[in-house]
């Protein structure tokens, strides 16, 4: 074989390895579990085949179990596209580098989330512990009615219940709740046990007193978490710009994806700018997130 002629088959290979990976990218996260009376009655020939189909149908299930809500896997098949326009197979372990890196932040982003949600949940629980002890409800059985309704602090909640059913040390037990994340302004509900435990309605008092603080200090981090939704989108855009810059460089008819990927000069071009990309990213997210915190 010439060189002219193993030249011309390479982008052949290319084309075939991108063309697999996005297949096969596709393969695992498509489609949503069929059932196994599905498979049970296209296969009907004898018990064998069904078994052997009750096999296949809980490989998959676990399979696909596996990849549910596995978002960072996307960036397998998003690598294919540069790896096929630009011929090249670093795109595609670029992308397989990112997914445990998309991966933590996906992570991070989620718990954060549920971090929020478990705060509110304090705050809710303090209201329907007052309503509870308004109501003219003992406190043991205030808080265990509360915490039945909210369902927010998994273990750490049946923990207080039994302290609260049983007679144990409720603030004990609500202290150490608060250790959880999300969980902190569970240590106020157990300062005003403490202080108020034998009066229900200094109880009561006490604890929409701290009610209304932790609603201020939502409210507080609400508008200025809208504040910062401009520099969130700015962040955004400079995280974009690389991507509009090498499209419109394809439109202009400068191929910039073989200029970057087939060339010295554009490899080193390609590691530098990748570098300081993320370096700004990192950068700019710790500044607003600086800000956030504040």
């Amino acid at each position: 074989m010439t060189g002219e002629e193993a030249h011309a088959g390479a982008p052949d290979v290319v084309h075939a390895a991108v063309l697999c990976a996005a297949m096969a990218a596709w393969l695992v996260l498509r489609g949503r579990s069929r059932p196994l009376r599905r498979a049970r009655s296209l296969l009907t020939d004898g018990g064998e085949r069904s078994r052997a189909a009750e096999r296949w149908c809980r490989a998959r299930n676990r399979t696909e179990g596996w990849v549910r809500g596995r978002w960072e896997l996307l960036c397998l098949p998003m690598s294919s596209v540069p790896a096929l326009l630009g011929q090249s197979v670093l795109p595609l372990f670029a992308g397989a580098v990112a997914v445990p890196l998309v991966r933590r932040w996906l992570l991070q982003r989620r718990s954060r989330k549920e971090q929020e949600v478990r705060a509110n949940g304090v705050v809710d629980l303090c209201a329907a512990l007052v309503g509870e002890l308004r109501a003219g409800r003992e406190p043991g059985e205030a808080l265990l009615v509360a915490v039945r309704g909210t369902d927010i602090m998994g273990e750490a909640g049946f923990r207080v219940s039994a302290a609260a059913r049983f007679g144990g040390d409720v603030p004990r037990a609500l202290v150490q709740a608060a250790g959880e994340p999300g969980l902190d302004g569970l240590a106020g509900v157990a300062a005003c046990w403490r202080v108020a435990v034998g009066s229900g309605a200094g109880l009561a008092a006490g604890l929409g007193r701290l009610e209304s603080a932790l609603r201020a200090e939502r409210r507080q981090r609400d508008e200025l978490r809208a504040q910062l939704a401009g520099a969130w989108s700015t962040v955004t855009v400079l995280a974009v710009l690389p991507v509009i810059g090498l499209g419109l460089g394809a439109a202009l008819g400068a191929d910039p994806l073989r200029v970057l990927l087939h060339s010295t000069a554009g490899l080193v071009c390609l590691v530098t700018g990748g570098l300081l990309e993320m370096c700004g990213l990192f950068w700019a997210a710790r500044i607003v997130r600086a800000g956030e915190a504040g």
